[in-house]
């Protein structure tokens, strides 16, 4: 953690290492260690340094959340893998819808925009990207799901109800009526991938005794940067590390005014010797609000800042890969990227 008491820290050291959160604004928030801004300080990138500083911690990880820190890198680089992650890892997604029948009361285009953006569960790796020119796909490239539902009236109902769940039959449409329909030995390749949407519980649409949707649907590979339906994550972000420094004992009723100051887990009262002393027990809690520099006599007494090269990362993952696999898919583009950016430079240089 970052907890500290009164660490001294020479002018040039922060101005280079941490972000700082002033009562009217923040300073440091540019990059400034660069070759010979600063005399005596060697800033010429090498790798073995970078090797030795840089590392990931993964803090929690389940099949759709992941949060991990990046230490060791420029907020460039860091920014570089969000956008990545948000827009140029592939997924699988409707991209064509053929509706043969839909009498219900939504226009044929609202509800092919609802159907393009219900996440569909398929392993954009196992498939290529479909030729713009090709109208039909094949199974390589496409994966086809129908949809056919019909609204009825439902004979055992009650005859004094008046509730739609019981006069009616199948009058709600949900992503889980979606259909598989295997192209050409997908059915054999694909037997246990379970192909379809991701979510069953989501509504499309409302029918009415005969009331009918007849449709079928294309799902393609592409990313995010094409279109939002594509995009793998409902959110990826990053913050940076807070710190916060206490530059004197605060005890007391200032201890518990501080303590109030921050997020719950961030500063904890403990005895010392039968006195209040705040401490600080876990600064990455805190969502930086500043609200301790409203105290006159508080914010001359706390320092905050932020480390500038520690990343916490946050990656929620849509459902159709987990969150892991789409952090190390993104990594993989990282890498083609700067192997293209090399081999431009060799290119440039031949010439």
């Amino acid at each position: 953690m970052t907890a500290k008491m009164a660490a001294p820290m020479s002018n040039v050291d922060e101005i280079r290492d941490r972000v700082i959160l002033g009562e009217f604004g923040v300073k440091n928030v540019h990059t400034t260690d660069y070759p010979g801004n600063y005399p005596g300080y060697d800033d010429t990138w090498d790798l073995g340094k970078f090797k030795k500083n840089f590392r990931i911690d993964i803090v929690n990880s389940d099949e759709d959340m992941l949060e991990f820190d990046m230490i060791g890198i420029d907020a460039s680089i860091a920014n570089a893998f969000r956008r990545i992650l948000l827009a140029e890892v592939p997924t699988m997604a409707i991209e064509k819808v053929f509706i043969y029948n839909n009498t219900s009361i939504i226009q044929d285009e609202i509800l092919a925009h609802r159907l393009g953006l219900v996440p569909i569960k398929a392993d954009p790796r196992l498939f290529e990207y479909r030729n713009p020119e090709d109208q039909e796909g094949t199974e390589i490239d496409t994966i086809q799901l129908q949809l056919k539902v019909k609204c009825t009236r439902n004979p055992r109902a009650p005859k004094d109800s008046s509730d739609p769940k019981e006069l009616y039959l199948n009058h709600m449409v949900y992503s889980g009526d979606i259909k598989w329909l295997p192209i050409g030995n997908q059915a054999d390749v694909f037997a246990d991938a379970k192909i379809g949407p991701v979510h069953g519980d989501i509504l499309l649409a409302q029918l009415r005794p005969g009331q009918e949707l007849d449709i079928v649907m294309h799902c393609v590979k592409g990313i995010g940067k094409d279109h939002a339906k594509f995009s793998p994550v409902a959110t990826a972000s990053y913050r940076l590390l807070p710190e916060i420094t206490l530059l004197q004992t605060i005890e007391g009723e200032q201890a518990e005014r501080l303590k109030r100051c921050f997020s719950p887990g961030v500063i904890e009262i403990q005895n010392v010797n039968g006195r209040k002393v705040a401490k600080v027990i876990n600064s990455r809690l805190d969502t930086c609000s500043r609200e301790v520099l409203r105290h006159d006599d508080l914010k001359n007494l706390v320092k905050l800042g932020r480390v500038r090269d520690h990343f916490i990362f946050s990656v929620e993952s849509t459902g159709i890969l987990s969150a892991d696999v789409l952090v190390t898919e993104a990594i993989k583009v990282l890498i083609s990227k700067c192997q293209k950016f090399l081999t431009e430079l060799d290119a440039a240089e031949m010439d």
